[in-house]
């Protein structure tokens, strides 16, 4: 008798573990989410160097790889749980939505990160660049660091209509962003960080702040380096985040000048390497058919992102003007000789950097608004 009523509560407890295994089955088995290469949905990732997630502080400003503290704002606070409960979902979505992007197309990782870059730089990273033109305001996707150059906004448009379908009118396209930067960093092989969320969307757009904040291939390092310090990042942040060129191409036209006529002198940038120079040469004539044509920004792992980038540079075999330029600062030399040793370390101060320009210019609190639609204004 007695143990027939074992029997009977093993069976019934064994039914109920059954269908509530189906519940979750039939809630969560239509997720399309397909296998990540750098780490598992629904978890913390892991960094693909091997360290371990939470252990190993980063040495700029002394965050862990796990939850910052809160960085306090005017109109409220930035912190990386700031959707846990409006939208539970929203990491999953953007993984997803990054990795089904770079499925058909390898040079979203990179178009993502300079997308997220070009946002930032003009008046914060709050949307700005997403916005189309309107009777109101000249937008920056055509401005001339953007127009025909800065690609992805489909991108970010597809993954907010998702989450909009999840959590309605709760997330800002300006996350959103700021989010899909550092997943296409890690879908490329890269570290990851931890991003701080409540940013809000700018209810305007500046096509003149664009062409006159955002850094040019072209110009001194001492221009640039102004500029990113109007937005409060240093020399090294300058160092650190030109390795973001690690991955992604470059149009013909913005660095064409070294290969023909480097600064007005006639002749080829004599900092180029004969072999990198014959080979871009090929690649880009001097004709203004090439200007559009591609050239990859690191020829050693294109689509990887690693500290090759650095390397490249002390091998005198950099793409861009700007990049090359590093070489001949002594103190940008040496932090590229430390990033082209140690890629551990470029890991750690990429991380840290890209945390500092995230919270540049954020709208919080009840600025901005949270828009229906990246590119319009509710």
């Amino acid at each position: 008798m007695g143990e027939n009523k074992v029997e009977s509560q093993f069976t019934t407890m064994f039914h109920c573990f059954f269908i509530i295994m189906n519940f979750f089955l039939l809630c969560f088995a239509s997720d399309p989410f397909p296998p990540y290469d750098a780490y598992s949905y629904g978890s913390d990732p892991l960094p693909s160097d091997g360290y371990k997630y939470g252990s190993d502080p980063l040495p700029s400003d002394g965050y862990k790889y796990g939850y910052p503290k809160p960085v306090d704002y005017a109109y409220g606070p930035l912190d990386v749980k700031f959707y846990d409960r409006s939208c539970p979902r929203l990491p999953m979505i953007i993984k997803y939505g990054m990795w089904a992007a770079a499925k058909d197309d390898t040079r979203i990782p990179a178009s993502i990160l300079r997308l997220h870059f070009h946002d930032c730089f003009v008046n914060g990273c709050d949307g700005s660049i997403l916005l189309d033109e309107t009777d109101d305001f000249k937008g920056e996707k055509n401005a001339f660091p953007n127009r025909n150059s800065v690609r992805g906004y489909d991108v970010i448009e597809n993954i907010k209509a998702q989450v909009e379908k999840a959590c309605p009118l709760t997330v800002s396209c300006a996350d959103i962003l700021t989010l899909a930067a550092r997943e296409a960093v890690v879908l490329s092989g890269g570290p990851y960080w931890p991003v701080q969320l409540g940013r809000r969307d700018s209810l305007t757009a500046s096509e003149q702040a664009a062409n006159e904040h955002l850094p040019s291939p072209i110009e001194p390092l001492e221009n640039i380096t102004a500029k990113f310090a109007t937005n409060g990042l240093d020399f090294k942040d300058v160092v650190v985040l030109s390795g973001g060129h690690t991955i992604g191409f470059a149009q013909c036209f913005t660095f064409k000048g070294r290969l023909f006529n480097f600064q007005n002198s006639g002749r080829p940038d004599p900092t180029l390497d004969n072999s990198a120079l014959s080979n871009l040469q090929g690649v880009c004539p001097n004709k203004v058919e090439s200007n559009n044509k591609l050239a990859p920004l690191d020829t050693t792992s294109t689509s990887k992102f690693d500290n090759l980038y650095y390397t490249n540079l002390m091998n005198n075999v950099g793409l861009l003007e700007s990049d090359q330029a590093l070489m001949a600062d002594n103190k940008a030399a040496a932090l590229v000789n430390s990033y082209s040793n140690d890629p551990r370390l470029f890991s750690y101060d990429f991380a840290a950097s890209m945390v500092k320009m995230g919270n540049i210019g954020v709208l919080t609190g009840e600025q901005g608004q949270i828009r229906k639609k990246c590119a319009l204004v509710n």
